[in-house]
């Protein structure tokens, strides 16, 4: 019998805070209307979340590429506002206060925690559905309870929960902490995830205290 994916609802609500996050965001560090973004992400959220988990083996191509295309958007839309918060900041004589700058900055620093959250749970072993059935041999992501099997019950996966505490962590440590990158991807990812962050933190963050001061 084939067993249901897990439930989509973890990754959509957490889809929703990024794009509640990205309203916050003043118009100037956004790209076109702060809308803009959001409407295209829920035209294709609504109908992946109304499908509900399907089957494993049963989920079209079309519904993993729209899946992706959502975490897609709402990454470039990400990496648009960090560029144009560092262009605020380096533009002689803008205004921009502490106050803005330091909202501004934890936004996008918790959407990027978000959205490769998303991405590694997305691609680990080609998604959710195809992990039901993957063998850990194929993992990109090495979890602890893969390596000490008492820690977990047996034929533990991981779940949304689990990528998203991955992508805290190396946002918040720069580098790997309980759970280690197996393939390319994996590693590219997880690198250009902890460049993002040090640019947020250490860029646009350490120049929000400096204003204040």
């Amino acid at each position: 019998m084939l067993r249901l994916s897990e439930s989509r609802w973890p990754p959509s609500i957490a889809v929703l805070v990024a794009l509640a996050l990205y309203l916050t965001l003043p118009p100037h560090l956004t790209l076109g209307p702060s809308w803009l973004m959001p409407v295209l992400v829920l035209a294709l959220l609504i109908p992946l979340v109304a499908a509900g988990p399907l089957r494993a083996g049963q989920r079209s191509r079309m519904w993993r590429a729209a899946g992706i295309t959502v975490i897609a958007i709402v990454n470039a839309a990400n990496i648009a506002s960090l560029a144009l918060l560092v262009r605020t900041l380096v533009t002689p004589g803008n205004k921009e206060g502490g106050w803005p700058l330091l909202v501004s900055a934890a936004a996008i620093w918790l959407t990027n925690i978000l959205v490769f959250g998303l991405w590694f749970w997305e691609l680990d072993r080609g998604g959710p559905q195809a992990r039901l059935n993957a063998s850990e041999r194929n993992a990109d992501f090495q979890f602890p309870q893969m390596v000490t099997p008492g820690c977990a019950p047996r034929g533990w996966k991981p779940w949304f929960a689990d990528y998203l505490y991955l992508a805290f962590t190396n946002s918040t440590a720069f580098s790997p902490a309980d759970t280690m990158p197996l393939t390319t991807w994996a590693k590219v990812l997880m690198t250009i995830e902890a460049l993002i962050s040090l640019l947020t933190i250490a860029l646009v963050a350490a120049r929000a205290v400096n204003i204040l001061q």
